[in-house]
């Protein structure tokens, strides 16, 4: 389906590629040295704001290092039976104990035990290329090193770039494509000369309910092996983050999520509370006007698995994959007025010979559902077909003249790349 969306898309991808691989500013400063003793000499040249700002943040970072030490020197006299100190306590003073803590095993069903299981089973991408470098996650599918990801997170090295893994335990290794898919906005990638690696667990990502809690195992903003956690906020919600070079849009049945998700995390994993990979971190919704990178702002959504597992598998392969065709063009519904209204998805253009063409489908039909999914827009429809496979057959209900019916057709196969 060639449609294009009326107004910009909702959502964005959380790393676009940047120019340069600058870190963070999150380091400490250094310890400024100490100030002179004061003199009655006058100064001959007024420090200006920027260094005195400095000198305080240096000699911030003294003092509390100094009144740390006292303060633990102090604790350690009072505590003590015998020495001066103890002649200056009172009898009603009391100074706080040292517990000794246990480490305990996670329990069942916590954030922390499905991060023990999912970390070693998501990695850092580094990748370059002659547009610039930038940073994503993936998900190790492979004990020999294949990777999933989003395409959008490859693309960035085109034909001669690099890309390197970043392992939970330290290690690296140089990687290449295998295969990428921008409809869906997926890749499969091969680590070079790795074996042992911890495969994830592929979950069912059709058996999640909304209130769901989830954890969001990524690279935020170049931090690897980050966890985070939330709820499924949404199932299905139709995500279009742009197009590929042919104008079929790039969107899915995204899960929503409020598990924080920021530039990074894209191709990293979205986890059950039983450490399955049930979603791809991809995109989120952003309040940003322009002026910085966008953040989390609890609306991420993430690809779920059900519906890209067969493309996977076929990028895996070494195949180029293949989607399900319904063969119209199509665009949100607008009443005589011009207002956009959320009804459906109208039909703008049936393709010769096409699934819907044969099945009976016009110009001008407005398509409500896709067997027991609603149909609200255009995305939704683009979607909705998205989830299937090419051979599946579907029951259509449509509006044509005030009336509502339904077909049955088997969707097409884009694999000749015609309008889908």
């Amino acid at each position: 389906m060639n449609d294009q969306p009326p107004f910009p898309p909702p959502s964005h991808r959380p790393d676009e590629p940047t120019d340069s691989t600058q870190p963070l500013p999150f380091a400490v400063p250094p310890a400024a040295a100490p100030a002179p003793a004061p003199t009655s000499r006058p100064a001959t040249r007024r420090r200006g704001r920027a260094g005195l700002a400095a000198a305080s943040v240096g000699a911030s970072l003294l003092v509390g290092g100094a009144a740390g030490v006292g303060g633990a020197a102090a604790f350690n006299a009072y505590d003590d039976d015998g020495g001066g100190a103890s002649s200056s306590a009172t009898p009603d003073r009391t100074t706080s104990q040292v517990a000794d803590t246990p480490d305990s095993d996670a329990p069942a069903g916590s954030v922390e035990e499905v991060a023990s299981s999912v970390l070693p089973s998501v990695v850092k991408l580094d990748v370059s290329g002659g547009q610039g470098a930038g940073s994503g996650s993936g998900i190790i599918l492979s004990s020999d090193g294949q990777i999933l990801t989003n395409n959008h997170v490859v693309e960035l090295a085109g034909d001669d770039g690099r890309i390197t893994v970043s392992f939970n335990d330290g290690t690296k290794a140089s990687a290449e494509v295998l295969g990428t898919d921008p409809l869906t906005d997926t890749a499969v990638i091969q680590a070079q000369d790795v074996s042992g690696l911890t495969p994830a667990t592929i979950g069912e990502s059709d058996n999640l309910d909304v209130g769901e809690e989830v954890v969001a195992i990524g690279s935020p903003y170049g931090l690897e092996s980050t966890v985070t956690s939330g709820i499924v906020s949404a199932l299905n919600r139709p995500v279009d983050v742009g197009s590929d070079g042919e104008g079929n849009s790039t969107t899915y049945p995204a899960i929503q999520t409020d598990a924080a998700i920021n530039p990074g995390n894209s191709g990293g994993a979205l986890a059950d509370m039983d450490g399955n990979v049930i979603g791809i971190n991809s995109s989120i919704r952003s309040a940003s006007n322009g002026s910085g990178e966008a953040g989390s702002i609890g609306l991420g959504f993430a690809i779920p698995i059900d519906s890209v597992l067969p493309i996977v598998e076929q990028m895996a392969d070494g195949e180029t994959p293949t989607h399900a065709k319904l063969g119209v063009s199509v665009q949100d519904v607008a009443d005589a007025t011009g207002a956009e209204v959320t009804e459906g998805a109208q039909i703008g253009d049936v393709s010769d010979g096409s699934a819907a063409g044969s099945a009976g489908l016009e110009t001008g039909d407005v398509i409500t559902r896709v067997d027991d999914t609603v149909i609200t827009g255009a995305d939704s429809l683009v979607a909705t077909i998205r989830t299937y496979r090419p051979g599946d057959e579907v029951t259509v209900t449509y509006e044509r003249d005030g009336r509502s019916d339904t077909t049955t057709l088997t969707l097409d196969s884009d694999a000749e790349r015609s309008s889908s």
